[in-house]
């Protein structure tokens, strides 16, 4: 029964009708959105003129980035690629080497064999996980369990979780482990994968809830994850346990060959040269209930059972700016973030501006820029789903006004090669989370990382997958 009248009468429909044709403007704007895209006719001509003619300029950039410039295809992978592509970046200086990639598919393998997060790993993670909450007590009703069993496998993470496969499976070349057709296109091998852990998922719900003994359950798993290293190895192939690996120190040295583990590679190739510990994650996270000044970690997410948690300094958006200019300006390193990517968004011209769309124009209203950030989260209009790299910023009267930013949607899906330029203003509305070196932070904002996190539930508006 609704609170008030039903307002839905056919004598308001018909007024709203009558309004509806009354003005000229509508039926023109209706005669152009019912034949296309509504976000291609509301692009903003006068920004994009302002716009075009600046956004291919960055007075900071840094220069050995994005060759070749990366491709998810149909999946989401984005965490990965945006992970791999930072690494990358001091590994191509320091071996002089003008184009490469890591195996975007070696990390892929190994998540898909923990929870909620990737394939190898995050389906022991999800066996685990469905254990703990049984033992818990938690019915299979209960909020935290049906979020687990809604998607128990799917391609989205986190910055952590790219860390948790590199550090305990280490890194290779492309060349050394290729993608296939699935990890490219994953959407039915996640299904496929999805049906058996929710059926993995029922008997060991029942062998809990009948107190059969840990070491039976943990017998169980290993049978469960067997079958699931055999699907995964039949579709992505499975890695190889050494690799070749040449390269020079200089043009001048004669080349040096070296058969490598993947995880021998990162110790001694990666590692030294790119200290991924020293990496943390800075959030702004502007809801009341989650004050600035303090550390945040969620609850059962995660893709590696050994692996770190989720750590999330939660500092105002002026703090995050600062870092990334920072560590592009002072380190010339790139930085992983995340973001609402959809909103204001012009993915054909690569363009993220608060008015690249004029939809009032159109419409008559405007849509989402009237709410605050912390409203558009609280109402889940706004919530991190993709990551990026930021690789170059312009600054104008020593405020910096854009941000160069290398995506992974491939090279032709832009009319910028892959590259996409962002306002600061759409940093500030659509940006959550930053990695950034911690040598570049204030010791009041490193302080916080001592702090005992805040635990946010499984459910949290900031705890869904990145794409």
């Amino acid at each position: 029964m609704a609170y008030y009248k039903d307002l839905v009468t056919s004598e308001l429909l018909s007024k709203f009708k009558d309004a509806f044709f009354s003005n000229s403007t509508n039926i023109l704007a209706q005669n152009v959105i019912t034949a296309y895209d509504p976000f291609q006719i509301t692009l903003s001509r006068n920004r994009l003129q302002d716009q075009l003619v600046t956004n291919q300029y960055f007075s900071n950039r840094i220069n050995v980035c994005g060759n070749p410039v990366g491709d998810q295809k149909y999946t989401g992978r984005c965490w990965i690629f945006a992970c791999l592509n930072v690494i990358r970046v001091p590994f191509m200086k320091y071996y002089n080497i003008k184009q490469f990639e890591f195996s975007q598919a070696h990390m892929f393998f190994w998540d898909k064999v923990p929870i909620l997060i990737q394939i190898i790993e995050r389906c022991n993670f999800f066996l685990n996980t469905i254990v703990s909450t049984a033992k818990n007590g938690e019915f299979l009703d209960s909020r935290s369990v049906m979020i687990l069993l809604k998607k128990p496998i799917e391609d989205g993470g986190y910055w952590n979780m790219a860390v948790n496969i590199i550090k305990k499976y280490g890194l290779m070349p492309k060349f050394s482990f290729p993608e296939s057709y699935s990890s490219e296109d994953s959407k039915e091998l996640n299904s496929i994968l999805n049906s058996k852990l929710r059926e993995f998922a029922i008997i060991l719900h029942d062998m809990v809830t009948n107190n059969d003994t840990n070491s039976n359950i943990s017998d169980q798993i290993e049978k469960d994850m067997c079958i699931v290293f055999r699907i995964v190895g039949v579709c992505l192939g499975i890695p190889n346990q050494t690799f070749k690996w040449q390269y020079r120190l200089n043009e001048y040295e004669p080349i040096c060959h070296r058969d490598f583990t993947p995880l021998e590679f990162y110790n001694t190739m990666v590692e030294p040269i790119f200290h991924i510990e020293d990496k943390v994650s800075l959030i702004s996270d502007p809801r009341p209930d989650n004050a600035f000044g303090k550390l945040y970690t969620m609850d059962l997410i995660g893709n590696v059972i050994e692996g770190s948690k989720i750590l999330r300094n939660n500092q105002p958006i002026e703090v995050l700016l600062e870092a990334c200019k920072q560590s592009i300006a002072t380190l010339d390193e790139p930085v992983w973030y995340s973001c609402e990517v959809d909103q204001r968004f012009s993915n054909e011209l690569g363009i993220e501006d608060l008015k690249i769309h004029d939809m009032e124009s159109i419409f008559g209203t405007n849509t989402s820029i009237s709410m605050t950030k912390s409203e558009r989260i609280l109402y889940s209009d706004s919530y991190p789903t993709h990551a990026m790299i930021l690789t170059g910023f312009h600054e104008e009267n020593n405020e910096v006004t854009r941000w160069c930013v290398e995506n992974s949607w491939g090279k032709y899906n832009t009319t910028t090669n892959g590259y996409l330029m962002m306002t600061t203003e759409w940093f500030k509305e659509y940006v959550f989370e930053v990695i950034v070196d911690k040598k570049l932070l204030p010791k009041c904002v490193l302080d916080v990382f001592s702090q005992k996190p805040i635990v946010l539930p499984v459910w949290d508006k900031l705890a869904s997958h990145l794409r």
